[in-house]
Formats: C-alpha cells, sequence, structure tokens
C-alpha cells in the first residue's frame, strides 16, 4: 500500500480547494441556508466546467476516467468546504453505480449529462425502521417489459433536486437495482428536514415505472454500493473534521487570555492533540479502504473500520474545536457550527460507530483454529 497520491491527484485537490474556497464562502452559504435548498446551481457548473464532475467517469461519456481514489480526493474537499454541492449523491452513489454495472447505452444515456452538469443522480437506499439497507423490502414488479417499484425510502441524499435514483427493491429473484425518474407519475418525494439543511427527502414509490434495471448479481451490486457509499461518507467526513481542527488550531493561536495564546495552555494542546490523532485515524483507515476499492477488491471490514473511527472520533474533532472556541463555537454566525452539523449528520449515515462494531463483530472468524 502507498497512500502517496500522484502528482495529478494531487492537482485535482488543488483545483477543487480553489474552487470551494472562492465559491463557497461564508458569505455565500449563509445566503443559500435562508433560502429553500441548500444547493448551489451556479457552483455545480462551475464544476463541471472544470472538469471535476467527470473525475471517476469513462472518457466515452466524456469522463477523465478515474477511479475511486479520485472521487474520494473530490469528496473530502467537499467536506473541507461543507460545499452546497451534491458530489457525493450524484457521482457516488448515483454515477459510480452505473458506470461499473450499467449498460453501455445506460452509460450513455444517463452519465453523459452527468459530466455537463446537466444531471443530478442519487440512489435510495434506506428504508424506515431497517438497519440494514443491502436487505431492501421495497418491491419491483414485473410489468410488461418493465418493472413497477412499491415501497418507502427515507433520507435519500440530494432526493429534493435529483432527476433520477437507483433505488433497490426486491423481486422474485432476490435485490436489485433500478433506475428512476424522480419526476415520474407513482412518485412522491417529500422533503426531509436535516440539521445541516442538505435537501434529503423521503421517497414514496405507488407502482413508480422504473426505466431500466441494472442487471447482474442484484446483492452483488448492492453490496458492493453499500460498501463504496461508507467510504465516500468517511471522505467527506475527513475533510469536515480536518477543517474544523484548523479552523480551532488557527483561533487557539490568536485567541489571548492572561497575556498568551490559549493554544499555549497544557488543557488545550491536550485537547488538540488528541483531535489531532483522531483525525489521523480517520485518514488512514478512510484512504486504506479506498485504496482496496481502487484495486477492485472487497472493502467489507476496511469500509466498516473506517466509518467507526469517522463517526466515532469525527464526532469528537468538532466537539474539541467548539470547546476550545468556548461560546462562539456555537454561533450561527461564526463558521464552525456548520462543521459540528455536518460531522454529527457524517457520523449517524448508514449507521453510527457501535453498528459498525457490531458489524465487525459479526464478521470475525469464530472457532478456536481461525484466523482474521
Amino acid at each position: 500500500m502507498d497512500f502517496t497520491f500522484t502528482d495529478d491527484q494531487q492537482t485535482l485537490a488543488e483545483v477543487a480547494r480553489g474552487l470551494f474556497e472562492r465559491h463557497a464562502t461564508p458569505e455565500r452559504l449563509t445566503e443559500l441556508e435562508a433560502g429553500d435548498v441548500r444547493y448551489d446551481a451556479a457552483l455545480w457548473k462551475d464544476l463541471a466546467s472544470a472538469d471535476l464532475l467527470g473525475i471517476a467517469l469513462p472518457e466515452s461519456v466524456g469522463g477523465s476516467g478515474g477511479g475511486f481514489l479520485e472521487l474520494g480526493l473530490l469528496l473530502a474537499e467537499v467536506g473541507w468546504s461543507v460545499a452546497p454541492v451534491p458530489v457525493y449523491a450524484t457521482l457516488l452513489l448515483g454515477a459510480d453505480a452505473i458506470t461499473r454495472h450499467g449498460t453501455t447505452e445506460q452509460q450513455v444515456r444517463y452519465l453523459t449529462d452527468v459530466t455537463t452538469g446537466d444531471r443530478l443522480l442519487t440512489a435510495a437506499l434506506s428504508e424506515p425502521g431497517r438497519s440494514n439497507p443491502t436487505v431492501p423490502v421495497s418491491i419491483a414488479r414485473r410489468d410488461g417489459s418493465g418493472w413497477r417499484i412499491d415501497g418507502v425510502k427515507d433520507l435519500v441524499p440530494a432526493a429534493r433536486i435529483a432527476d433520477t435514483a437507483v433505488v433497490s427493491a426486491r423481486t422474485d429473484d432476490g435485490p436489485g437495482l433500478f433506475l428512476v425518474d424522480l419526476h415520474a407519475r407513482g412518485v412522491e418525494v417529500r422533503p426531509a428536514p436535516v440539521t445541516g439543511g442538505e435537501p434529503h427527502a423521503d421517497i414514496e414509490f405507488d407502482g413508480a415505472t422504473a426505466a431500466d434495471r441494472i442487471e447482474g448479481d442484484g446483492a452483488g451490486m448492492l453490496t458492493a454500493l453499500h460498501e463504496r457509499a461508507l467510504v465516500g461518507v468517511c471522505a467527506l467526513q475527513l475533510g469536515v473534521a480536518e477543517r474544523a481542527l484548523r479552523i480551532a488550531a488557527a483561533y487557539t493561536t490568536g485567541r489571548e487570555q492572561f497575556g498568551r495564546p490559549i493554544g499555549s495552555f497544557q488543557a488545550v494542546q491536550q485537547r488538540m492533540a488528541d483531535a489531532f490523532i483522531d483525525v489521523e485515524a480517520i485518514r488512514w483507515t478512510t484512504w486504506h479502504a479506498a485504496w482496496l476499492l481502487s484495486e477492485g477488491r472487497s472493502a467489507d471490514r476496511a469500509a466498516h473500520i473506517a466509518k467507526f473511527w469517522a463517526a466515532e472520533a469525527g464526532q469528537r474533532v468538532v466537539a474539541t474545536a467548539q470547546q476550545v472556541h468556548g461560546g462562539i463555537g456555537i454561533d450561527v454566525s461564526y463558521p464552525l457550527f456548520r462543521y459540528f452539523l455536518a460531522a454529527k449528520h457524517n457520523e449517524l449515515a448508514f449507521g453510527s460507530a457501535s453498528a459498525h462494531l457490531a458489524a465487525l463483530a459479526h464478521s470475525y472468524p469464530s472457532g478456536e483454529g481461525d484466523r482474521p
């Protein structure tokens, strides 16, 4: 394993960071958050113009042919700036699944417009009262040459603004993935309020027509999508936690009490040192899992390990950042509050830290003669 990024990958991250820092300013975020949807359509078009929306898409649809590491780097930059763009939903949950499993015709039809910023995608996986998104209870039934979907999905990322969703549902021959137009008859998109103001929604499918089925091993595709979704959340959390720590470091260096910076106080130094270690734990477990996926290998355990650290350590980091700020840390006119909200959302997305510890326990070999 070598987690040193190539020059091209580092350039990608630098371009994304520069774009976000110019356009996802605290003032611009405040303006968007006062509106109906936390989404910057102009910034999304800027990402397309900078060729960032096609970084992990095939060249046949206008992409640059990159892989999961490139996508992870972009997601980390989204987290760094808490940028109001659906990179996670569109590029990972939607486009990545179609790239890996869809037919050439499906890729051209759905992904060409993604690279130009004209189509937003997502995936509807989570269901009310269900902790395991790889075993859906939503139903897909044959209807002539097509399919009809019935069921409810909750907290679907970017569903309020997406055009098409990859929807998991069970069929007579097991789970499958379907492509559904979110503006079609039989689809009701209900806005779901979330702490960070993201355009999530609950979706009810009532005999909704699926435009396409992604053919193949449905259970395997759904498991792979879940693994990649977990690691994508970890990449977002890495950016969030690292930026929160940087903001706290700058504050404790400049803020003085009793004639010296508060960062020189031993108690503050200890908290900041612990937060630094937590960020590094998120970093290394995230990139290990992302590397496995980029190599085409299973990241089942690695994804759960990374998500545990992203959840447990990520929340500790932003809590520390708030606490060393004192009262201003929870002031909504100060940028840090967005990182706390984003970290809390990422902590619970696809299961809390304890849920992933439980998953790891179930995956551990049993028996005296077994080895990990």
